[in-house]
């Protein structure tokens, strides 16, 4: 589907009602419903509370909690830092517990569902509101004299977590007499340390990128901030069809079961696709980050290597989307005449390569790219 957001010209369509698998053209739906629902600017954080509302004796008496409200880039270094900062108030000793707490989200972390008919290895780390170097461990092992590192994955997020602060805060010379749990965190405790993430800087590495992970935490928290309860999946669902609803986007022929598009049981069709696009170029608000977190043709993310040398590259602004058999590319694009277009195109396909249906894609994005009437 080709228009003209400006003219409400439809300047090509065919089967624009028809239910098609998006592949990760879904996370255009997950990042325009998150900016739309909370903004650019919202922060995404993971916090350490204390149970003690004064430590200016250098002790904690009570436990120590750390808890993550979605933010999926939290990583190792970053619990160095918060670490470090308190050590900076003076923190020798806490006498309780180090508690993890990713009750943000709900205990679902896997559903392995989603992709029981893909061959490729898309299967994902943990979701959890409470995320270190997304769910990931490096273990290595030896044969003879060859030492191998492969990735395992972390069962259990917030006990992980909390053994990790803990582990670093020893590290740092500080005494926790008690163990490392899992558990809540109890109401109005005083924040000792904040590492945050922008919901701008956050879409970017998911667009750009085409990161599942980070897509999947995105949406459990859109199901969160959007209930106000405890986030899941239905509520993400809900929030995202709500959002299509609201802006009369076309809803019928749209099924979404993931934030990311690794499920085969998404059904989204190009109309829907155009419409969120159309949508987010008039929310003056919005658009700006919403377009920035797209990949430019020919220069980064997953366009970084299409359509070079042609009137599309570093102008197309898009999203691509990959499954076995299905390429999708959706996007803006301004013509040689200076006019704003919206493309979205999806194949399926039993024969052929992606190669080849990209190809048929870059050509479409080119054609238009050239266009001057």
């Amino acid at each position: 589907m080709i228009i003209n957001p400006l003219t409400q010209d439809t300047i090509y369509q065919l089967n624009p009602a028809v239910s098609m698998i998006p592949a990760s053209n879904t996370k255009l739906f997950t990042t325009a419903s998150a900016l739309n629902l909370l903004g650019g600017g919202y922060a995404i954080s993971t916090k350490i509370f204390s149970s003690d509302l004064n430590i200016k004796d250098g002790v904690v008496n009570g436990n120590l909690y750390i808890k993550g409200y979605g933010n999926p880039n939290f990583s190792t270094r970053d619990l160095e830092l918060m670490t470090s900062q308190l050590k900076g108030k003076n923190i020798k000793l806490i006498t309780g517990d180090i508690i993890g707490d990713d009750t943000y989200f709900d205990d679902i972390y896997t559903r392995d569902d989603w992709i029981k008919n893909e061959k490729a290895n898309v299967k994902l780390p943990p979701i959890s509101a409470l995320v270190i170097d997304r769910n990931r461990t490096f273990v290595q092992s030896k044969r003879g004299r060859r030492v191998r590192r492969y990735v395992q994955y972390v069962d259990d997020p917030p006990l992980y977590a909390a053994q990790l602060l803990k582990e670093k805060l020893e590290e740092a010379g500080i005494v926790v007499n008690g163990v490392a749990a899992k558990g809540i965190t109890p109401g109005d405790l005083p924040v000792l340390s904040e590492k945050k993430i922008l919901l701008r800087d956050l879409i970017a590495l998911i667009n750009k990128h085409s990161d599942n992970f980070y897509a999947e935490v995105l949406f459990k928290t859109i199901g969160a901030a959007a209930s106000g309860k405890q986030g899941n999946s239905f509520y993400s669902t809900q929030a995202v069809l709500n959002f299509i609803e609201d802006n009369a986007i076309l809803k019928e022929g749209t099924s979404v079961v993931d934030g990311s598009g690794i499920s085969r049981f998404n059904q989204i069709t190009v109309g829907a696709i155009a419409g969120i696009l159309e949508k987010m170029y008039f929310d003056l608000k919005n658009y700006e980050d919403f377009y920035n977190s797209l990949s430019i043709a020919g220069i980064d993310g997953t366009l970084k290597g299409r359509l070079t040398g042609t009137p599309a590259e570093n102008n197309m602004r898009g999203k691509t989307g990959t499954l076995n058999g299905v390429t999708s590319l959706s996007g803006y694009l301004t013509s040689l005449n200076g006019e704003d277009i919206i493309i979205s195109i999806i194949f399926e396909f039993e024969k052929g390569s992606w190669n080849y249906y990209r190809s048929i894609q870059d050509r479409i994005a080119e054609t238009v790219a050239n266009w001057d009437e």
